[in-house]
């Protein structure tokens, strides 16, 4: 155990259980600080307190104001070491100038100064910073940061999609090459605007322009012949191209990313634009794109609401796996194609929730799937509250080690297996053991004496 050491601490920090007493004593070693700075919820002071004894300027810096008691903070406030009373509030001054957001409640607290204040900051990267984390802005406010001396103030306010664009700057904001690409998708866009935005030759600004949703054909014409990959699949996701004229530009755009074109690569696959009009479009326009050889449009339309059965069988089997997950989204979508789409390619990290937390998702299924050949879809065997004792211990044997963290976080495991998982050789299993509310509080006590602590 003493080769896990570090790990075994850090775990036990982060343990939901860990009595008090047994948070002091992990303070006293950075990694048990490191669990601790991880662990969530507030610290108990006696906790907090013993970081800051062992842990100094690097501990402040890790206690959060918002995790900590107004009498920690005083303690903090009063501390004879000056490099202990601004840790944090330095820690903040350096994330923002590296622009890195944190939040409005660390600009307050870092700067001892009201929003209204910082707004009027001296420090252009703290204006920015603000802009960009002070989500409900007066429009008064708003309107200061966006006419801000500095363009990264400005454009910083202008990135703050639901605030909108006062129409008295509407003008200004158009000529300024600071804001006018992250405004002119929310502007109502007139014609002579559009000339404007056409004249600046700006890539950025074209490709904004391209996925106007309010584009007329003749100004989707005027944007066909660009050479950029960006503006080039935003105007073939318009609603007002012909197929041919869609297929051509992809087809430039594909063939220019497998010569090794990064542009066209992140055009293709990493930018913001689709074919969003499609999902409110009538039902028979929708239903046309049923057989579009883009995979985009049918990927839109397996979100688009009520779509007839027959329609609906053929995403569940389209042959582009994100398309059939868009699919398996639907409020009323069988529990046997959610079924068949997690055994087949099991459930990725996308941001939204996973298909087997969807309310159809047949859930007395999920021990089913321990059997599975693929890691990835035992994995979500895990998703089971109640998976069997020997369930546990055949995947807690398994060679992926994020099968073997999986088990270890499981609930019900039982002792004899969560002991042998706190030896495991990969480190991350080891903690995320200890990390495990069901261990014993006797061996949460024995890993921090085996540390010396």
């Amino acid at each position: 155990m003493v080769r896990l050491i570090e790990p075994l601490l850090s775990g036990v920090a982060r343990n939901p259980a860990a009595p008090t007493s047994t948070l002091v004593r992990l303070a006293a070693h950075a990694a048990g600080r490191a669990g601790l700075s991880r662990r969530k919820g507030p610290l108990p002071d006696p906790v907090a307190a013993a970081m800051l004894t062992h842990g100094g300027r690097d501990a402040a810096t890790r206690l959060r104001p918002n995790r900590i008691s107004p009498a920690v903070r005083r303690r903090i406030a009063e501390h004879p070491d000056p490099a202990i009373r601004d840790a944090h509030a330095d820690f903040v001054r350096t994330m923002v100038a590296r622009g890195v957001p944190l939040g409005l409640d660390a600009l307050v607290d870092a700067y001892g100064l009201p929003p209204e204040e910082l707004a009027a900051h001296g420090d252009p990267k703290v204006r920015a910073a603000l802009a960009q984390d002070w989500h409900d802005r007066p429009p008064a406010v708003h309107e200061k940061l966006l006419t801000d001396p500095d363009p990264d103030v400005r454009a910083a306010a202008a990135r703050a999609q639901h605030l909108g664009i006062p129409s008295a700057l509407t003008d200004r904001c158009l000529d300024d090459p600071a804001v006018r690409p992250h405004i002119v998708h929310r502007l109502p866009l007139t014609q002579e605007q559009f000339e404007r935005l056409l004249a600046t030759g700006d890539p950025s600004v074209l490709a904004s322009v391209a996925a106007h949703p309010a584009l007329t054909p003749a100004m989707v014409a005027r944007l066909e012949d660009s050479e950029d990959p960006s503006v080039r699949v935003a105007v073939a996701y318009s609603r007002h191209v012909t197929p041919d004229t869609r297929d051509r530009l992809l087809a430039l755009v594909e063939a220019e990313s497998a010569a090794g074109g990064i542009d066209a690569e992140v055009a293709l696959h990493w930018s913001p634009y689709h074919p969003a009009w499609l999902r409110d479009a009538p039902l028979a326009e929708r239903l046309s794109y049923l057989d579009c050889p883009h995979p985009a449009f049918r990927k839109v339309l397996a979100t688009s609401p009520g779509l007839p059965e027959e329609a609906w069988r053929r995403l569940d089997e389209d042959p582009v796996v994100s398309v059939r997950f868009a699919a398996a989204r639907r409020h009323d979508v069988p529990a046997e194609v959610l079924l068949r789409l997690v055994r087949e390619h099991g459930d990725p990290a996308t941001g939204l929730p996973g298909l087997v937390a969807h309310p159809r998702f047949p859930r007395h299924e999920l021990r089913g799937l321990a059997e599975e050949p693929d890691p990835r879809v035992r994995f979500l065997a895990l998703e089971d509250p109640l998976l069997p004792a020997a369930v546990l211990r055949r995947l807690g044997g398994a060679d992926e080690s994020f099968l073997r963290a999986g088990v270890a976080r499981h609930p019900t495991i039982e002792g004899p297996l969560l002991e042998r998982l706190l030896s495991d050789p990969d480190p991350e299993v080891a903690e995320e053991a200890a990390a495990n509310a069901a261990l014993p509080e006797a061996w949460m006590d024995r890993i921090p004496a085996d540390a010396g602590l």
